[in-house]
């Protein structure tokens, strides 16, 4: 599914925005945002090997709009401030035409000011948690209401669960997650004694 989503990201980048940047260009250049070193490498790499792997792929069938794909490989090495130097980099030094990038909520926060500064545009690969939008960023995962709040209803209509823990770690995605739930049971009639928060 992730595989679809990266062409589908691909050729909408290339069909749109890109569309106007490649046609002076023999390639359209495609940055890659991910972690290869420090905490998040673990999860980050194999998204950095996915696009790789999709940019090559394109390749093979003859790239988009009859350019060839290619990628621009950095690392931001698990830090939220680098995050916005090398997409910065790749914008103006790299002179990528989109960025697949991100893991953490607060990359992509550090990423958003320079993408939209710099009109850039980044796809964004799993899910967040919502109340933010941008232009300049495909949001290609689920949102709360449509993946934490199907499970509420579920637990709540199915199983009949009444009392409610909202456990997570201590960051960006738990605890606005965690608000918007928060409100959500309350709208359904459960009593803030019933909901315990934790991080």
């Amino acid at each position: 599914m992730k595989l679809k989503i990266l062409a589908l990201g691909l050729a909408l980048a290339a069909s749109s925005t890109v569309a106007t940047l490649a046609q002076a260009a023999d390639t359209i250049k495609v940055g890659v945002l991910h972690s290869l070193s420090g905490t998040m490498a673990i999860s980050e790499t194999t998204l950095k090997d996915t696009v790789l792997m999709m940019v090559e792929e394109q390749n093979k069938k003859g790239g988009l709009l009859g350019k060839k794909l290619e990628a621009v490989v950095v690392d931001p090495a698990s830090n939220w401030p680098l995050f916005a130097e090398k997409t910065r980099e790749l914008l103006t030094k790299n002179k990528v035409d989109v960025i697949f990038g991100c893991w953490t909520s607060v990359s992509r926060k550090s990423v958003l000011p320079v993408v939209e500064e710099l009109n850039g545009l980044l796809f964004y690969p799993v899910q967040y948690e919502g109340e933010e939008s941008s232009k300049n960023v495909f949001y290609t995962g689920a949102a709360p209401n449509q993946q934490a709040i199907p499970a509420v209803d579920y637990l709540m209509k199915d199983l009949g669960v009444k009392r409610w823990v909202l456990a997570g770690t201590d960051y960006v995605y738990p605890r606005t997650t965690n608000k918007i739930l928060e409100a959500y049971l309350k709208s359904k009639g459960v009593a803030q004694k019933d909901i315990m928060i934790n991080y």
